[in-house]
């Protein structure tokens, strides 16, 4: 996919060619992107697994469940098909995430 080919040949030959010419802090960013894009690959796999494992709304452990739309919080192994706060489809809901 693209963000392979962007972490893996892409960055690193902008960077290749930004040292050849002379411009080392150029080059140095290009492999700093190179990183964040190794992320958005492994990230984007997984989201990808997700769908083909049908877990985008659905977990084997229980988990918290968000409402994008009001905030509702709901607890189980399943996100609700409707919110029962506002009535948002399940579309609207995500894991809610323990960033903190």
């Amino acid at each position: 996919g693209g963000e392979n080919y962007e972490h893996t040949i892409m960055y690193p030959e902008f960077a290749a060619t930004a040292r050849e010419e002379g411009f080392t802090e150029i080059a140095e960013v290009f492999m700093s992107i190179a990183v964040a894009e190794k992320y958005h690959e492994e990230r984007y796999l997984k989201l990808l697994n997700n769908i083909r494992d049908k877990q985008v709304f659905h977990r084997k452990q229980a988990a918290t469940w968000n409402c994008r739309n009001c905030g509702y919080q709901h607890e189980g192994t399943s996100a609700p098909d409707l919110c029962p706060a506002c009535n948002h489809a399940q579309a609207h809901f995500e894991l809610t995430p323990t960033n903190y």
